[in-house]
């Protein structure tokens, strides 16, 4: 197989369902060996099934900081070191700024950013130098969502985080990348309870005439962490069909 990610080790957080699942399966048709961890052993297990050889998991909360550290243990143990870290773990709850609870706000920035920090902490030491963090945020990091306060400022903190260890790793020649995926089409809209009529107006006033596939976004993981993108490091990319562009300019 002809591809620079042969036998890399890749970790994936949340890699269970989504975005995270679909990244590990194009990591492994890669040749990758990878990593998923979830909160929900039982899903972990039934996603790594579906993968196979040489996909495995590891139950791990990114909200929990022991869970983190148990997960560094365990990869010392099982790899030694890695090359690549994909922070895929995240959630989104919508509710009006003046609702929003401590509870709601801590639930979302624990998973978000408080949890993807102590995670690439943990794990950095692991990481091999010339190696590769990338980071999914969400195009709410800069679009200004109304009933997403909480959500649009952990992504932001995200995106920042990811520009300043781009900087800070660099002497160790790690590369340190952000996606901002458009409305992709995952499990997370049922999650969140975008009805059929928002998606097909999102699609709609998308540039390209639809919504993201998790394949688009897996795409653009694989190739950031991969020798082809060596010189690519603090960069963010849109991946949202044009959804960026602001529809009244040019329109």
């Amino acid at each position: 197989m002809s591809s620079s990610l042969k036998d890399k080790v890749v970790v994936i957080t949340g890699g269970n369902s989504g975005i995270g699942y679909t990244t590990a399966a194009t990591f492994l048709r890669k040749g990758a060996k990878v990593l998923i961890t979830g909160r929900n052993p039982g899903a972990v297990q039934q996603a790594v099934y579906a993968l196979g050889h040489p996909a495995e998991g590891f139950k791990a909360d990114q909200a929990v900081p022991e869970d983190a550290k148990k997960l560094a243990e365990y990869v010392q143990r099982r790899y030694g070191k890695i090359d690549s870290l994909f922070i895929n773990a995240g959630v989104a709850k919508l509710s009006p700024f003046g609702n929003v609870t401590p509870e709601l706000y801590d639930e979302l920035m624990n998973v978000n950013f408080k949890g993807a920090f102590f995670t690439i902490q943990r794990l950095l030491p692991l990481i091999n130098d010339g190696g590769s963090i990338t980071l999914l945020s969400a195009l709410n990091a800069y679009s200004g969502t109304p009933n997403a306060t909480v959500v649009s400022a952990s992504k932001a903190a995200l995106n920042s985080l990811g520009r300043t260890l781009s900087r800070e790793l660099a002497p160790r020649k790690i590369r340190v990348n952000v996606v901002n995926p458009g409305v992709v089409v995952t499990p997370l809209l049922e999650k969140v309870g975008m009805p059929d009529v928002f998606r097909t107006h999102i699609g709609s006033i998308t540039p390209l005439g639809r919504l993201g596939q998790p394949e688009d976004i897996a795409n653009m993981v694989t190739f950031l962490a991969s020798d082809e993108a060596s010189f690519i490091t603090g960069a963010e990319y849109n991946v949202d069909g044009g959804l960026m562009v602001h529809p009244l300019i040019g329109s």
